[in-house]
Order: C-alpha cells, then sequence, then structure tokens
C-alpha cells in the first residue's frame, strides 16, 4: 500500500475524465499529484469517507471541519480554494453526474477496490458538531429564523472581537484611498450610510439587524439621531446595549431583541438594514420591503446593504453553497441586484441609487482572515477548532468569491416618496453624499427655477 495515493488519485482522475490540480499526502505518507501543486493531507481513513458518502463541496466541508482533511504548512488556503474552484467550474466537472453505471464501470470498481483493500469502506461518519441543526419548522418562520440566526451570530462576542477588530463591523468596510486599517475603512463606511441616508439632528433612524450596534453609536453621536436597533441574536444585543451605555447614550439609542416583523412603533424619518436581507429569503422578501416602507416616513430614505449572486442561466434552479448553508448561514438565500431593486419598487420604494462595493468586501474578508490566523489559538480556546475552522473556510473562499465576480454587494438607497411624489433628495449625488440640502419644487416667485433650500 506504499503506493496507495497513486494509485487512488488516478484512479479518480480516470473516474472524472480530468487531472485534478491539487497534490495528496495520505495517512501512510504516500503522495501523489502535481509536485509543484498546493498539497492537501488527508490525514485518517475518515477523510475519504466523508467524501464517498458525500461527494462534492459538503463531503469536503465535513472533512476540513472535522480537522480529518487539511493543507500541508506553508500551503495557500486562497490557492487551493482558486484552484478548486476553477477545477468544479469546468464543463466536463459542473456537468458530471455519476451514478450506478459510472460505479460498476472500470474506473468506478477500480476505486472502490482501492478504497476497501485501504479500510476505507465503512458506514457514514456523523458530521461535525458545528454543522446547523434548526430543529425544523417552517423555512423562515420567526421561531426557524432565531435559530438560524443563533447558530451564527451567537458563538461569542469575544471571538467576534479576535476577528472584526474593535470596530466590532460585521460586514464590508469601505476602503477610501487614504484608509490605512481596517478600522479606519469601517469607521467611513458607517459614515458614508449615515451620509446617504441624509441623518440630521432629531431625525429618528432604524437599524435593521444592528449587530453590535457600531452604525447605531456612530449616527447618534456623530449625527445627533435618536436611533433604535433591532437584532435577534441574544448575544449581539446584549454587548450592544453594554456599548451604548458605556458611550452614555442610553437616552438616545435603544437596542431591542426583536424581530424585523414585530416592531410596532414607526414611522421613522430613515431605515438602514446592513448584512440583514440575506437572511430574509425569497418568500418573505416582499414581506421585508412592504414592512419597511411602512415604517418609513414619507420622504424618508432606506440604506439597503446586501449581498447579490450572478443571475442565473434560463431554466437554471438557484442552488446556494452546501457549505454555507450546512455550516455558516443555514436558510440564507441570495438574490441578484436586480431582483432586489425591483423587489424594493414592487413595495412602493423608489430606487435612487445602486452602487457596488464587490472589491471593497474582498479587501475586509482579506483582513478578517488575517486577524483570525494572527489570533488563531485564542480564536479556538474561545469557538472551538471546529468552529475556527469552519469561519477560516468561509471567509477565505469569500474572500475569492468577491474578487472573482462570483458574488457582488450592493448599497441600495431607495426612498418612500410623498404622496405628491417628492423624493426630499438633493439634485446630484455629490451633493446628497455632502449632506446638501434637498431639492424641492420651484417658487412661485421664481418662475420655473427649482430652488435649493
Amino acid at each position: 500500500m506504499a503506493q496507495l495515493a497513486t494509485q487512488l488519485l488516478g484512479s479518480v482522475e480516470d473516474l472524472l475524465g480530468a487531472r485534478i490540480p491539487l497534490r495528496i499526502r495520505l495517512w501512510d505518507g504516500s503522495q501523489a499529484g502535481p509536485a509543484d501543486a498546493p498539497q492537501l493531507v488527508l490525514r485518517n481513513r475518515r477523510a475519504l469517507r466523508h467524501l464517498l458518502w458525500q461527494p462534492g463541496e459538503l463531503g469536503l466541508a465535513r472533512a476540513y471541519v472535522s480537522g480529518d482533511l487539511d493543507t500541508a504548512p506553508g500551503t495557500d488556503l486562497y490557492e487551493v480554494l482558486s484552484l478548486a474552484a476553477r477545477f468544479a467550474e469546468r464543463p466536463e466537472i459542473a456537468a458530471l453526474s455519476l451514478g450506478a453505471k459510472d460505479a460498476l464501470g472500470p474506473s468506478g470498481r477500480r476505486v472502490l477496490g482501492l478504497l476497501l483493500r485501504a479500510g476505507v469502506l465503512a458506514p457514514q461518519p456523523a458530521p461535525p458538531a458545528e454543522e446547523a441543526r434548526l430543529g425544523g419548522g417552517r423555512l423562515h418562520s420567526r421561531g426557524r429564523d432565531r435559530a438560524a440566526i443563533s447558530h451564527h451570530y451567537d458563538v461569542g462576542n469575544d471571538f467576534y472581537g479576535l476577528v472584526l477588530g474593535p470596530t466590532m463591523v460585521y460586514s464590508c468596510a469601505y476602503w477610501e484611498p487614504e484608509a490605512k486599517s481596517l478600522e479606519a475603512a469601517q469607521t467611513a463606511k458607517l459614515d458614508l450610510i449615515c451620509r446617504k441616508l441624509g441623518l440630521r439632528p432629531g431625525m429618528r433612524l432604524l437599524d435593521v439587524g444592528c449587530g453590535w450596534g457600531s452604525l447605531l453609536l456612530h449616527a447618534a453621536e456623530h449625527y445627533g439621531v435618536r436611533a433604535v436597533g433591532v437584532s435577534i441574536s441574544k448575544e449581539q444585543v446584549a454587548l450592544a446595549r453594554q456599548r451604548v451605555l458605556a458611550a452614555g447614550l442610553g437616552g438616545r439609542v435603544e437596542v431591542r431583541l426583536q424581530d424585523y416583523r414585530e416592531i410596532p412603533d414607526g414611522p421613522f424619518d430613515a431605515i438602514s438594514s446592513v448584512g440583514m436581507a440575506e437572511h430574509v429569503g425569497t418568500v418573505q422578501y416582499q414581506v421585508y420591503a412592504e414592512g419597511l416602507l411602512q415604517l418609513l416616513a414619507p420622504g424618508g430614505r432606506l440604506l439597503n446593504h446586501q449581498i447579490a449572486r450572478r443571475p442565473d442561466r434560463p431554466g437554471e434552479p438557484y442552488r446556494p453553497s452546501p457549505f454555507i448553508q450546512h455550516y455558516v448561514f443555514p436558510d440564507g438565500e441570495l438574490s441578484p441586484v436586480g431582483a432586489t431593486v425591483s423587489a424594493l419598487e414592487e413595495a412602493g420604494f423608489e430606487v435612487r441609487d445602486v452602487e457596488s462595493l464587490r472589491e471593497h468586501y474582498a479587501l475586509t474578508l482579506r483582513e478578517w482572515v488575517a486577524n483570525l490566523e494572527a489570533n488563531w489559538p485564542q480564536a479556538v480556546g474561545l469557538a472551538g477548532q471546529g468552529r475556527a475552522r469552519v469561519w477560516r473556510l468561509y471567509m477565505a473562499a469569500s474572500a475569492l468569491a468577491f474578487e472573482q465576480n462570483r458574488i457582488g454587494i450592493n448599497q441600495v438607497l431607495a426612498v418612500r416618496t410623498t404622496p405628491e411624489g417628492a423624493s426630499h433628495l438633493p439634485a446630484t449625488r455629490p451633493q446628497w453624499l455632502s449632506g446638501a440640502p434637498e431639492l424641492h419644487p420651484a417658487d412661485p416667485d421664481l418662475g420655473d427655477r427649482p430652488t435649493v433650500r
């Protein structure tokens, strides 16, 4: 069995009809694959059992999260993921659908024979404990949504602090040319949102999915608003409330453990929703959009900051990532930006601006991965080895997905116009980004010329 890796890799490549662009090392020390390729280490037979029972992304994820599969020391995870993604997207691999006939053919029998002799054939291993278990319930019901959110966000505020840094902002930063740090870029993003919303002293802001309260704090401190934030993550709400009190803003900022469908006290002058709409789901998106419209005062603005996927080809169903669904964002759904804009318009909003921040998110994710790796022993101590591996894998893979335009991120600015159709926006984009006064209809004394007042 000294050459098990060579025999196994060759048989699998014959079965797939393609050369695998990675090098592998098995538990017995045997190695195979291109000598200059990044190396994957299969630490035990269980790594192959995960793949045998669940071929593809989910089996690989289970093997990696459990620690049965790893990269060799010094291997660049980004390079491994990039090569794997390009391999999976090759037409002959993407179209591959292996069935019983393939397993019983010459290549399939050779693979099964090798696995049998190597002692790999065995019952399916239990999934790692980090895999989501939501306990049933109707998709996007309030109870199931609470369980899905808790799976991702209630894993320890100290753990998130290591990854996100002092701003505790869990969405893409805004990398202006002068931004020299993640903290500066995140502060710039918070300020960009406030300017897009046209916040002014005394206005009432609603932040839907407020996280750890960073936008609430920034808006209250720097723009003088009264703010309400809602989240269904208990740990987020607890820390957000502590931060509000520590900043001396308890009289102007309220943080609630509350579902977006339960907010009773509109209207608000402005609404922000940053990194929250991805959790809403297609079946609830119109409820979400129409609900926010009703909570917004006429003339008020909505800033919807949301990850987007590429549109499907005609007739092709949406297939979310099995790894993301099982380990990261259970029940999360991505929509193309055009679908989001249409849904907001159908709810009654007027969409006034769409800005893509795709490259900004790639940079942000690489910063988070670097933070995690720099604090790896502490992260493992706080959240466990499996959870830390989930976060490292999903953030690195997501960085590449943004860089390669497989997913995007957009800020959509929309308004609830007045009954007369007024948007209360300044005349030009630079004006409303700078906080200039809004554009009103012409005064009678000035004829047909519009005035800015």
